[in-house]
């Protein structure tokens, strides 16, 4: 049963270039340790503390895989650890979700 981790970050709005990088240093890390990095999302409108960030596996097992080898990556580690000498992340919560088939990266469709 795939599954989407869905990360919820209150942010510090005066370090959005730190979570900026924190993020793109995710989307070298997840990729190589088995996560699916669906995004990572900054706040454009609206609420400018609230950062989301989307990673999708094949099931909890391949999502306990993942977490092994992310504690092991020596760059998962140094980003962790950046985070929390930065402290720009004030809160983060996830949650799990059971993906619908037929509704996850879906070709776009352009109407004639």
């Amino acid at each position: 049963m795939p599954i989407t981790c869905f990360i919820r970050y209150q942010i510090d709005p005066f370090q959005r270039e730190a979570f900026r990088r924190y993020a793109e240093a995710w989307g070298r890390i997840i990729p190589r340790c088995g996560g699916e990095l669906l995004g990572y999302f900054l706040p454009h409108e609206g609420s400018n503390d609230i950062a989301w960030g989307l990673i999708g596996f094949d099931s909890l097992a391949a999502y306990e895989r993942y977490r092994a080898v992310l504690r092991v990556d020596p760059e998962g580690r140094a980003n962790f650890e950046m985070a929390q000498a930065q402290r720009f992340i004030l809160r983060e919560e996830r949650s799990w979700l059971e993906d619908v088939a037929g509704t996850r990266n879906q070709p776009r469709q352009v109407a004639p």
